[in-house]
């Protein structure tokens, strides 16, 4: 863990959390819960690599992250939509997933959505 670093242990607690719905999803299908686990697992592995790296390269590691914290997103979406997991796993996933993203916003300049 990166000792005082708020959006890394943030991303591990988000990780954590989604243990039950992915082992829901898991059980629904097997495809979707290897993609989510790994969108879920490069958050906190890019925000890692990109606080011991330097500009445009530092920003793309946050980038990486934040687009694999909405990849992730999408798969439970997709969990929610084919019947996998509930509404309510869905937004405990939502909240963490939203702290994330306006993490990543002021660690990033303004040029992504």
């Amino acid at each position: 863990m990166i000792k005082g670093f708020h959006a890394h242990e943030v991303s591990l607690a988000w990780a954590s959390a989604l243990g039950p719905a992915l082992a829901k999803v898991a059980k629904g299908d097997a495809d979707l819960a290897r993609q989510l686990r790994r969108a879920v697992a490069s958050v906190p592995l890019n925000l890692a690599e990109g606080s011991l790296r330097a500009g445009k390269d530092r920003m793309h590691h946050y980038r990486i992250a934040a687009g694999s914290a909405e990849e992730a997103m999408s798969a439970l979406a997709l969990g929610v939509a084919w019947g996998h997991i509930e509404v309510a796993d869905f937004a405990v996933a939502e909240a963490f997933a939203d702290r994330i993203r306006a993490m990543m916003w002021g660690l990033t300049p303004r040029r992504w959505p």
